[in-house]
Parts: C-alpha cells; structure tokens; sequence
C-alpha cells in the first residue's frame, strides 16, 4: 500500500515507513528480506544507508521509489496519491548505462523526454532551453566540451559524472543512489564526493544513498541509517553534524575517524548476528 502527504516544505516529513516488512518468493520458497521497519525522512535530507550485503538497503531504495511494494505496513511518499501531483524522482547505479548510440547530451536529456511537465515540450525545447540545462550541469561536475562525445570516449569517472547529471536533469525532489561510485578506484571516488556534496548543496533533493563505504557515508550524509543482517531493519540511526562543505582533511578528524569506527563495530556485530548500540 503507498499512500501520500500534501506537498512538502523544506524540513517537512517527505517519506515515510510505518511496520515495513517485504517478503520475496512464493511457496517455501519465501523469505523475509525487510523485517518491521520504521523510518521517517525529511525534505532535503542526505541518507546514507550501510549493513551487511543482502540486508535490505536497495530495498527501500525500491519501496520508495514505487519499484517494490511493502507485504505488511504503509509507505508513506509525497505525491504517490491518486490525482496527487508526482514526486520527481532521479536514479543513478553503479552501472552508469549509457546509450552507446548517443551523445552524452543526449543520455543526460533522456529523463526530460519522459517525466512530465519537461516532456511536453520537449521536441522543442531540446535545442535551447534543455540543452542549456544539460550544459550547465556537465559544467557543475567539470565535463565542460564533453557533450557531444560518445559513452565509450570517457573514463568510469567521467561517465559516473554524467550519469549523476543525468539523474539531476529534471530537478527531482528524491535522489536514489545505489552505490554509483563502487566501481571506481578510491582517488575517483573521494573526488565525486566532492561533486556529489556540491550538487547536494545546491539544489538539495531529499537523497537516499546507498553504500558499503563508511568514510563515503560519513562524508556525504547527515544522516546514517545502520542496518542488521537479514531480515534487516534498522538498528541505528546516527545524525552526522560535521560542518559543510566537507573535504578530505575532514575525514582525518578525530570526531570522523570515532564515527565510522563506531558503525564498523555496528556493522561487525550485524554480521555476526547479534546487535550493539554505541
């Protein structure tokens, strides 16, 4: 069931999950992937959600994003009541794929193509307005002069930044991001963070992200969502208050260094089973 609230003011509850729990498989086969979660998130937030592999974290990306549906409980999301105006929603995976056949313009501009009121005058707007748009955001993430180059003439690095304006085009209210930046080397990694911190700032779309890395959690988020060892749910819920914007140094504080310690024992304790508060 998938419920919604009025339009959303900065600061304002813009999810919500009551008694979550999500079964997958039929027959004997089933098994309970997301076990009784409660979660509240506000409007503007940054997300992170850490645990052990297979506890549910994509999951919820999918329960919010209306891809899955709860067995028990109620998702509320803004906008997701009949004849409710829709929630702008941007998605970005570790996979960037892109269409080989098109630019990377192109690829960026693919959402405006779909997602209402953008597609309505998308044929012909394409050329001006939205092109303008698409630029501006290659400009934001440093691929100024890449817009007309295929997929394959750019780097992991450089296409994961073009999937992040891909994801941004059409200025959604919710960012799901399920580890987009897993399969790159660390210096490009702690670099999009960097790019990916910036965008936040500026247009602050209510994010849920999704990652293995602690630093990348603590870095990015202002909230950290912990979660336990299937059938997951949420075991913590850490407020991260370090002043913005972030930077590398950032990360060697010792306030830093004691938060991702602490969600590395969280996340230790999960695996084996058992739970831990700090």
């Amino acid at each position: 069931m998938i419920a919604a609230e009025a339009p959303q003011e900065q600061g304002a509850r813009i999810v919500q999950l009551e008694n979550v729990q999500v079964r997958f498989g039929k027959g004997e086969d089933t098994f309970l992937a997301l076990d009784k979660t409660n979660l509240v998130v506000r409007n503007g937030d940054f997300v992170a959600m850490v645990g052990p592999s297979g506890c549910g974290k994509s999951t919820i990306l999918k329960l919010v994003a209306g891809l899955a549906r709860p067995t028990e409980g109620v998702v509320f999301v803004a906008g997701r009541e009949v004849g409710a105006e829709k929630v702008g929603i941007g998605m970005a995976f570790q996979n960037p794929t892109m269409l080989p056949w098109l630019t990377i313009r192109q690829n960026i501009m693919l959402p405006l193509k779909i997602v209402k009121p953008y597609a309505d005058t998308f044929n012909r707007d394409k050329h001006t307005v939205f092109r303008d748009k698409a630029e501006a955001l290659l400009a934001k993430v440093g691929l100024t002069g890449f817009g007309d180059r295929r997929p394959w003439e750019l780097s992991g690095g450089m296409l994961q930044r073009a999937n992040l304006c891909r994801a941004l085009i059409h200025s959604p209210k919710l960012l799901m991001l399920d580890e987009p930046f897993g399969a790159l080397d660390q210096f490009t990694r702690e670099e999009l963070w960097s790019v990916l911190q910036d965008l936040w700032m500026e247009t602050k779309p209510t994010v849920f992200f999704v990652t293995h890395d602690l630093r990348e959690a603590a870095f990015l988020a202002n909230r950290i969502l912990v979660m336990s060892a299937r059938p997951g749910r949420v075991t913590d819920d850490r407020h991260v208050d370090f002043a913005r914007p972030r930077t590398l140094e950032t990360t060697f504080e010792t306030g830093f260094t004691d938060l991702t310690n602490d969600l590395r024992r969280m996340i230790f304790a999960a695996r084996q089973g058992k739970e831990t508060t700090v």
